[in-house]
């Protein structure tokens, strides 16, 4: 036995990838439903119009919850339904607030833990359009915040809360590669605005900023009422040097690790961006202020980790062009002799690597001060799935090994190497709207037809986490 008695384990959703219902009772546009109006953004030209349902259909997902053990349930919440133009000076909906008030007390009452996200990636549309949204740092941190406090507000019953899911995601596939929205970009053939060398900069640091005035508004404000905690989310891959006698190799994984985690966790821990950083980016990379660094330092009270894969690292020559967000370097799934770090799924960029989220859970706890973390999500598509007949999808070992392999990893990181993690949501609790991926690409452990009625069907691996945290959870 070898994790915490009171470990928390369940599952993990979004707002926009499940709920549908984007016209229904008052919801505002987003980001998302605009990206996806755009012909050419959505692999298969889907969006989350009616996705799984769940809007209508939170009593069916509680049940579903139930029917297969779980502790917790990680969902988020959709901005736009509770302040539909989002701003601080505009309108609450209160049918779209009732709904998440009336789904949390449900879940409580069903013994299962809400953790909520207040954003996950599903920004109102009318902020976009109103001063750029994430690119007005000022505007934005202001309406964030206001928004933050009408959640805290409305839900004293949540002791879980994580400002944003993966900052990483909103500002290097949103404003650098343009592969998520608003799909801002230098490549005039994707988009006509965007400046991949600068904006995914600025998005990060508003973000930052505006996670450190909710995280504030919250401990005066709530906390000492609420009791509850709050951090952030923030994704990263593990890295395995391309040649392990390379020591620019060997650095290079740190430096990748640098550029996409601790560029959001080193302000929050240490008040200041990575050295690597710094080094590369210069003067893009926007300076602290007294004021927002004193917002942002030690603004979280767990670490939320996303985690996946696992990647080879081989490091780079010469200066990086302007829009490089890797730091000089390149990321391989082989390594110098030939080695394969795990085998394909659906996914171009997801090849599983369990012995990966060790290394890197004791990476993040050794710089980060031994933190509590929350693994908010892990999981894995598999080759082919939307392919199969209902049968061979239910049967889906590939993800009940995944799933298998990453929690013992886990569980020998708390047990053997003093890792503090207190809980772990699978992703995700069903197949949905897998953003620029459409429905082409699923990651539930229960199947969802979208042609027949939105049904859900639990897989193998919905079956399989309770057993295997059972085995693994202390009983005292």
């Amino acid at each position: 036995m070898s994790l915490p008695k009171d470990f928390k384990w369940g599952f993990a959703t979004a707002s926009y990838q499940i709920e549908g219902s984007i016209n229904e009772d008052g919801r505002g546009p987003t980001i998302w439903d605009t990206f996806c109006a755009i012909p050419g953004k959505i692999a298969d030209g889907s969006s989350g119009v009616v996705a799984c349902d769940s809007y209508k259909r939170t009593k069916e997902d509680i049940e579903l919850l139930k029917s297969v053990g779980a502790k917790a349930y990680r969902f988020s919440i959709g901005w736009s339904r509770v302040i539909p133009l989002g701003g601080r000076n505009d309108p609450i909906n209160q049918k779209g607030l009732d709904h998440y008030v009336k789904f949390v007390d449900d879940l409580i009452e069903a013994g299962i833990e809400p953790f909520i996200t207040l954003l996950h990636w599903d920004l109102p549309d009318a902020l976009e359009k109103r001063y750029g949204g994430y690119l007005n740092k000022d505007e934005f941190s202001a309406d964030f915040e206001n928004y933050a406090r009408v959640m805290f507000k409305a839900i004293p019953k949540c002791k879980h809360w994580i400002t944003f899911n993966e900052p990483w995601c909103s500002s290097i596939l949103g404003y650098n590669t343009g592969y998520f929205a608003p799909g801002r970009t230098s490549d005039r053939s994707k988009s006509p605005v965007g400046d991949s060398a600068r904006e995914p900069w600025i998005v990060g640091h508003s973000l930052l900023v505006a996670h450190g005035k909710a995280v504030k508004v919250y401990r005066e404000e709530f906390k000492p009422t609420q009791g509850g905690e709050i951090g952030i989310t923030l994704n990263g891959d593990a890295t395995l040097p391309w040649d392990p006698e390379d020591p620019e190799d060997v650095e290079a994984c740190n430096r990748k690790i640098e550029f996409a985690i601790s560029w959001f966790a080193d302000p929050i821990y240490f008040g200041e961006y990575p050295e690597s950083m710094r080094k590369q980016l210069g003067d893009r990379l926007p300076k602290w202020t007294d004021e927002d660094r004193a917002l942002v330092k030690g603004s979280n009270d767990f670490y939320g980790m996303n985690h996946y894969t696992a990647n080879y690292i081989k490091h780079k020559k010469g200066v990086p062009p302007e829009d490089d967000f890797l730091g000089n370097l390149e990321t391989l799934f082989y390594n110098k002799k030939g080695d394969c770090i795990g085998p394909e799924t659906q996914s171009f960029w997801l090849r599983p690597h369990a012995q990966g989220f060790r290394d890197l859970l004791n990476w993040l706890s050794k710089r980060y001060g031994y933190p509590k973390i929350y693994v908010t999500e892990n999981g894995t598509s598999l080759k082919g799935e939307n392919d199969m007949s209902l049968e061979q999808i239910l049967e889906d070992d590939f993800r009940v090994k995944y799933f298998h392999d990453y929690v013992h990893a886990m569980a020998k990181a708390s047990a053997e190497d003093g890792v503090n993690v207190q809980g772990y949501m699978a992703w995700s609790l069903m197949d949905n709207f897998e953003w620029a991926e459409g429905y082409e690409t699923r990651f539930g452990v229960t199947y969802v037809d979208y042609v027949n009625d939105q049904k859900r069907y639990p897989k193998k691996s919905a079956k399989s986490l309770k057993p295997l945290f059972d085995s693994l959870i202390r009983k005292e």
